[in-house]
């Protein structure tokens, strides 16, 4: 195998060159087929016939594979470089013709949700093959959608409403540059790099890096502030006032699919398991021989001498190799994404903080953005991204209706993939570097579980105070209290994190998205227990659970395989893992 290093995607593949005429009619093409789309409206009846019917669902998913890989390549363009205005220009281009789009087929969306009769809106579904879920899905949409003219209003002005202001957000943050000074040195960092001194061995030196980070936010909090104000209040204006639904989470959890039940029995259980983490920390402590952590401490390396470096080379061979040890298949899918170079790895000055993986369509392979600075927790982090990569590949034969898995079940691939990792490198390692490993696992089980559960926590109260005229000093309140009940007396917290709400993106990308990350790592713990029983038998039932896409409901999903997730007792079951990873760590001490 030939060796991988760092370097940015080619995003030949999607568009060549965005300023030519040929990309000019390339949009022009995807513009007629719009019109053509909209001579569709005279068919639209009550006794429409099942081909047409899929004729007319057929149209439109080609408008939206062609629209798909325009504006996915202007996101990703963006994403490799927040500051160049040739770059924010494209998006912005793309949103706005985005928002045409969808204002020009929008006809049929009001006519399948509010026009059609349940009677024969059975009928097509039933005929519908695996767009049955997503056609009845948009049916249960129905009572939040709003007349034809108003939903178009909302998309026109979308563009320059919660988008511009993410944009706006993003476009701030990402330009930041924080100075420190360190052994008589003064530094300058990236965001990204900043991350690698929060893991330093040295107390102080972790503790400049957050004050570093958290000073920077904290100047600009008055801006970040009023952004995130008035995302919160436009989510409540549309969605609450306008559109009907009951409550801020709600507008997430229909989106998602899963019953309000389910998330709530969700942030039950992790609540009610704070105690696991906090016993946790107070474990770290004697490991690193102090009373009590300190918030900046809260990822600090028990090992005095300095971390593992992996070399990009071999952090991507142990990655693939660990998944093709669960799933030749699954081997095969994660390593086309570096083959066909859609994977971004540098860090750049104005890049996007953070990873991700983005799926254009699926009939081209995902793109990965990662930041890689060579540490163990990057590894995991490019077991995690090619996670979402292989879950879209497995469902790669789905219609692009239904492809993606909705939040929570998105999750799971890559929590699954970051476990599969874990336990191939413990089990490759002395016991006494066993207890390194396994603090870093908890601590990860922490950010991904425990954390993500409590940012929720915190936005279900930010969006309520803000909805009734909540101060930027409010918020920061608020913040404070959900960390102090999340720590209790397990560490002291200073009071610089207050402000370190404004810190997280998906607070003002996607409101409530973070409980997505407790819901699939718990459930990831409930299938990799259920690998550890089977052995690779399992794996063709794990990639069944994948290929499925979006196309069933996760509760009807997963009840398949004998997964209730709507039991408190069910998200008990990952609770009860990661309190017996720390009683091995206990062990391990001792």
């Amino acid at each position: 195998m030939r060796p991988f290093s760092t370097g940015k995607w080619n995003l030949a593949e999607l568009v060549d060159d965005p300023y030519s005429p040929s990309f000019k009619k390339r949009l022009q093409g995807i513009e007629s087929k719009v019109s053509s789309f909209e001579k569709n409206k005279s068919h639209l009846s009550s006794n429409i016939s099942e081909k047409k019917f899929l004729a007319v669902l057929c149209s439109l998913e080609e408008i939206i594979e062609k629209f798909s890989i325009v504006s996915g390549y202007a996101s990703l363009e963006y994403s490799s470089d927040t500051q160049s205005d040739k770059t924010t220009s494209l998006l912005t281009k793309m949103r706005k013709f985005g928002a045409e789009i969808d204002n020009r087929t929008l006809f049929f969306d009001q006519w399948w949700k509010k026009q059609i009769d349940e009677r024969n809106a059975r009928r097509l579904m039933q005929n519908s093959g695996e767009l049955y879920e997503f056609l009845k899905h948009k049916r249960t949409l129905a009572r939040y959608s709003l007349s034809e003219p108003e939903e178009k209003i909302i998309n026109t002005l979308d563009v320059t409403g919660h988008s511009a202001l993410v944009k706006l957000y993003d476009k701030i943050t990402n330009a930041f540059q924080f100075t420190v000074r360190i052994d008589g040195r003064t530094l300058t960092y990236t965001r990204e790099g900043l991350a690698q001194l929060v893991r330093s061995p040295k107390a102080k030196t972790r503790e400049i890096a957050y004050k570093s980070l958290l000073t920077q936010f904290d100047k600009n909090k008055g801006v970040l502030g009023e952004i995130y104000q008035n995302i919160v209040q436009n989510w409540k204006d549309e969605c609450i006032q306008i559109r009907g639904y009951s409550a801020p989470i709600s507008v997430r959890n229909i989106g998602n699919d899963v019953d309000d039940k389910t998330v709530e029995s969700l942030i039950s259980a992790c609540k009610d398991n704070a105690d696991v983490f906090r016993r946790f920390f107070s474990l770290k402590a004697s490991l690193l021989k102090t009373k009590k952590l300190r918030r900046y401490d809260l990822y600090a390396p028990i090992h005095k001498k300095e971390e593992k470096r992996y070399t990009y080379d071999k952090a991507v061979k142990t990655v693939l190799q660990t998944l093709k040890d669960f799933s030749p298949t699954l081997g095969e899918f994660a390593k086309r994404v570096f083959v066909e170079n859609h994977v971004d790895s540098q860090i750049r000055i104005g890049k996007r903080s953070g990873a991700f993986c983005s799926t254009v369509t699926p009939k081209i392979t995902p793109y990965v953005l990662l930041n890689f600075k060579g540490r163990t927790n990057d590894v995991f982090t490019m077991a995690h991204e090619l996670g979402h990569a292989i879950h879209s590949i497995a469902a790669s034969d789905k219609s692009i209706f239904i492809q993606e898995a909705s939040l929570p079940l998105a999750e799971t691939a890559s929590t699954f993939s970051e476990m599969l990792l874990f336990d191939r490198i413990l089990s490759q390692v002395s016991e006494k570097e066993q207890q390194s490993i396994l603090v870093d696992h908890i601590d990860d089980l922490y950010a991904t579980v425990g954390r993500q559960s409590y940012f929720t926590v915190f936005e279900i109260d930010a969006h309520q105070k803000i909805g009734d005229g909540a101060t930027v000093q409010d918020i920061s309140n608020t913040y404070m209290n959900t960390l102090k009940e999340q720590f209790g007396s397990s560490l002291t917290i200073s009071p610089d994190f207050a402000v370190e709400w404004t810190c997280i993106p998906h607070f003002f990308h996607s409101p409530f998205y973070c409980y997505s990350y407790s819901f699939g790592n718990l459930l990831s713990l409930s299938l990799f227990q259920q690998y550890k029983k089977e052995g690779r038998s399992f794996a063709p039932t794990y990639l069944k659970i994948l290929a499925s896409g979006g196309s069933r409901k996760p509760e009807e999903l997963l009840e398949e395989y004998g997964i209730d997730i709507t039991s408190e007792r069910f998200w008990q079951e990952g609770f009860d893992y990661i309190r017996n990873q720390t009683k091995r760590l206990e062990k391990v001490i001792n």
